[in-house]
């Protein structure tokens, strides 16, 4: 069997890794001229780590990252609402880590080419369309100009491109366009002292008067101990531009909502300030699919099933995505079952995470409080919501992810 994978990201490389190792033959096309490591921080959950131990990168990935110690939750404040353990702390086998994608991606593509050769991993190659019969599927590439670059033939085509997957229009020509939350963010790296205890993720304050998602993805970038720390701004606006994870934006288009969050353990103005560039990105999704595939063709990670960028889930269920599809191939003799297999598997799971991420996300601790407070400090959090409630508003979110201890013991 050979498997032709549409795309060089996150999901595209580990599930390339995941066929390596199974002994599956894939190729891997990428549009842009060069995979370079661009983005900003991402959170890699205990499910995701479990799968990328068994790729062989994770030790690596450790290196590179900051092992997640512990979740806060602050109204905007600078009120403590709520702390809990994370990966490795609260007894997973798994560690929870924060890494730069750039970081990420890198690893994952020096895996992938130390294992099956960097000429099986082709750039400047858009998809263009595809061919299928009975004996195989075959992709139709172009570069950068719109010339012909190469056609590839194999047993299954893969659609890893993202959100702007080429063969997810040709499956859905009349979908509509994204649907936009009513929230817009901005993100950004800062180089900064440790905040709390260095390994903390924050989520602090609501949409409506702004929130911010705070941790750190590099450990001493100046030999003085400082990280490098990701920050995320969200807060409702009516006006978005089109998606683009790389769009540009100014401090100045959102600040004024942050001037006011200057609490004993941090100063978050300047903690925005002391970025580099910002980027600027809506927080969209797209309503689940009836189906993924056709045939030979499949789509996966964000191709499959955009998200809000809410709970780390973005990467993470492409990962999942990525072991689940290699595995099917690796068990099923006919690839047409395989992928079947591999969409009756994920595409409910997946579903009810875009779902969850519109209704329940896993901040919904602090809407609770928001909500509960009407906006204002708080006496004693216990005068204003349970430890158990809390602690079910939080594991509710696990389960349904796939990232709570159950889950993953499965």
């Amino acid at each position: 069997m050979k498997v032709i994978i549409v795309g060089g990201g996150i999901g595209g490389l580990t599930l390339a890794l995941a066929l390596q190792r199974l002994g599956i033959a894939t190729k891997v096309f990428e549009s842009a001229a060069e995979i370079r490591p661009l983005g900003v921080g991402i959170n890699l959950l205990p499910h995701s780590t479990k799968i990328l131990a068994s790729l062989g990168i994770l030790d690596t990935l450790v290196d590179l990252a900051v092992t997640t110690k512990e979740a806060v939750f602050f109204n905007r404040f600078g009120q403590r609402i709520f702390s809990e353990p994370l990966g490795w702390f609260a007894g997973y086998q798994e560690p929870q880590v924060s890494i730069h994608r750039g970081d990420l991606q890198t690893t994952l593509l020096n895996a992938l080419k130390a294992r099956i050769g960097a000429e099986n991993i082709v750039t400047d190659a858009r998809c263009v369309g595809f061919d299928q019969d009975e004996r195989g599927a075959t992709g139709h590439f172009v570069d950068a100009s719109g010339r012909s670059r190469t056609e590839e033939q194999g047993d299954v085509i893969v659609s890893a491109e993202g959100i702007h997957s080429g063969i997810r229009k040709r499956f859905f020509p009349n979908e509509g366009p994204p649907r936009y939350s009513g929230v817009n963010m901005w993100r950004g790296v800062s180089v900064w002292s440790p905040i709390l205890t260095g390994a903390s993720m924050i989520r602090a304050g609501w949409l409506t008067n702004g929130k911010m998602v705070i941790y750190p993805i590099r450990d001493d970038v100046d030999g003085e101990g400082r990280q490098l720390v990701n920050w995320v701004a969200e807060l409702e606006t009516p006006v978005h531009a089109e998606r683009d994870w790389n769009r540009k934006a100014s401090v100045e288009d959102f600040i004024g909502t942050f001037e006011s969050w200057k609490f004993d353990w941090l100063d978050v103005p300047a903690l925005i300030r002391a970025a580099d560039s910002v980027l600027e990105f809506p927080m969209v999704d797209q309503d689940p699919l009836p189906w993924w595939t056709q045939g030979r063709v499949t789509l996966m990670g964000d191709a499959a099933h955009p998200m809000y960028p809410r709970g780390s889930n973005g990467a993470g269920q492409a990962i999942l995505d990525a072991t689940a599809l290699a595995h099917h191939l690796a068990t099923e003799s006919d690839p047409l079952v395989a992928l079947k297999a591999y969409e009756a598997e994920r595409l409910p799971r997946t579903s009810e995470v875009v779902l969850a991420n519109r209704i329940n996300p896993p901040d919904a601790i602090n809407r609770e409080i928001w909500k509960r407070t009407g906006d204002k400090p708080f006496g004693r959090i216990e005068e204003v919501i349970s430890l158990e409630e809390l602690t079910a508003l939080s594991d509710g979110y696990k389960k349904v992810a796939g990232y709570d201890r159950s889950s993953l013991a499965s």
